[in-house]
């Protein structure tokens, strides 16, 4: 029988939205089984889900970018697993952010520790969000200005959370992750236009 762990609408494969509650439950879900397995795994979690947690204002989001280096079939079946179960998509978890990480990726200043589930006492599983400052800069090389995507609202998001008020200190910070060889032009152009929009609205 299938169960429903969240309101995803009708039950359908691809339909499932993740707020807040619905991914710490995901997450238990995962460390409960990774424990009985006798495994303890490590998962970092990005994009809007790493939003989602760290400031509980985004409201949602479709899918989990998460990566994982050990036990990556492990990983991948109980995530298949679950998503038969809550009719989820089977790409629910997936590792497509891959290609955005930085090189400091591994470092202290990039990301920490989340939480531990089932327990702190008992992990299953350990989970990693990405900082702040690296979702602002992963999302401004990222920007996608479609109307489906969310990626210009995170970004003006993280830009009030880390004080930004203008390009030149938003570049800077992009540029302590992502050397400037690596930036497209829509990243300049595109965070120009977002804080002269911001500074606009300051003036109004």
């Amino acid at each position: 029988m299938r169960r429903q762990l969240i309101d995803a609408g009708p039950s359908m494969p691809g339909r499932q939205i993740f707020d807040k509650a619905a991914l710490e439950k995901a997450f238990a879900e995962l460390g409960k089984r990774a424990q009985a397995a006798g495994k303890t795994i490590e998962i970092s979690i990005y994009g809007g889900s790493a939003l989602i947690l760290t400031f509980d204002q985004r409201p949602n989001t479709r899918d989990v970018d998460g990566v994982f280096e050990k036990d990556k079939e492990f990983v991948r079946a109980m995530a298949i697993d679950l998503a038969n179960e809550y009719g989820w998509d089977h790409g629910w978890l997936n590792d497509g952010v891959k290609g955005w990480l930085s090189v400091v990726d591994s470092q202290p200043e990039a990301k920490a520790l989340f939480k531990s589930y089932p327990s702190e006492s008992e992990p299953g599983l350990q989970v990693s969000l990405a900082k702040p400052e690296y979702l602002f800069a992963m999302k401004c090389r990222a920007m996608r200005t479609d109307a489906a995507s969310s990626d210009i609202d995170d970004i003006k998001l993280l830009a009030g959370q880390l004080g930004l008020t203008n390009s030149e200190d938003a570049l800077a910070l992009v540029a302590k992750f992502y050397p400037h060889n690596v930036l497209e032009p829509k990243t300049k152009f595109g965070l120009e236009e977002i804080f002269s929009y911001i500074d606009w609205g300051r003036k109004r």
